[in-house]
């Protein structure tokens, strides 16, 4: 993995600030690009996965949702020396797992319809970020294939996109290996996919630790896999209590009473 010098996160940090978005290149390995590729492929197989077949997830476009709880692969996705700080910077610490999902744009797919990911959030805009995600590109994305449509700027909108309207915009052309971060309010979409090959990404969203996740991570990932979880990966999924109190079982964080037991949790109201 790309390890980045706190200029060149400050950097991305100012971008992202000032676009909506930015863009890491050479984030991961070319290798193991395809080693993702390669799993996902198997996982499609296995769980006989289709299309979704409709207007949002696509009628061309394969998804694979929960992919911590199915392979140790993914695991260092959402920890990336360089896409959490990033994160972190926008949604403050105890930011969350919201979700980690393949998204694989097949031939003949048309643009996805342009967005916020934040825009069920029901509180006035523009805000403090909520949601901040990101795309893998496990092969090279371009404006033939797919990549990602971005309106730079419109994090700053106070409103979001009608469903189905029309929008200028830019495609995040980046090269496989390269990962593309963005404000949680930036008006967004899949591209059309207009060549004979799929385009291949992988969408790991983040959450701030007081939202409740997209997916369901407690639930989703099996005890057993997420006992073998980092600790940073473990609190990530939200096996912690935020700021000291949001999210505690009887005064106790659930990695200390599920994962770890000898690990103690100091509540908020222990301090006063």
């Amino acid at each position: 993995m790309t390890i980045a010098d706190e200029d060149t996160i400050r950097a991305h940090i100012d971008r992202l600030e000032i676009d909506g978005y930015t863009i890491i290149e050479n984030a991961f390995p070319a290798d193991l690009a395809d080693e993702l590729v390669a799993d996902l492929v198997r996982l499609e197989h296995e769980r006989h996965v289709v299309p979704a077949g409709n207007g949002f997830e696509g009628h061309q476009t394969w998804r694979i949702y929960n992919l911590l709880a199915l392979g140790r692969i993914y695991e260092q996705v959402p920890v990336h020396p360089v896409v959490f700080p990033i994160v972190q910077h926008v949604l403050g610490t105890g930011c969350l797992v919201s979700s980690l999902s393949s998204i694989s744009i097949g031939p003949g797919e048309v643009a996805q319809p342009i967005h916020a990911d934040d825009q069920l959030v029901p509180i006035p805009k523009p805000h403090l970020a909520t949601i901040a995600n990101s795309m893998w590109a496990l092969t090279d994305f371009t404006e033939a294939n797919g990549a990602t449509r971005l309106v730079p700027g419109s994090h700053r909108a106070d409103h979001s996109p009608a469903y189905g309207s029309e929008h200028d915009s830019i495609a995040a052309e980046m090269p496989k290996g390269s990962i593309l971060v963005w404000h949680g309010s930036l008006w967004h979409g899949g591209g059309a996919n207009r060549t004979g090959q799929r385009r291949w990404g992988m969408a790991m969203n983040y959450c701030a630790g007081l939202l409740r996740q997209q997916e369901n991570q407690q639930l989703g990932i099996p005890l057993d896999t997420a006992r073998t979880f980092s600790p940073a990966l473990q609190e990530l999924c939200g096996f912690h209590v935020y700021r000291g109190l949001i999210g505690h079982i009887d005064k106790h964080a659930p990695a200390e009473l599920l994962l770890d037991p000898e690990r103690p949790t100091v509540m908020l109201w222990e301090h006063s």
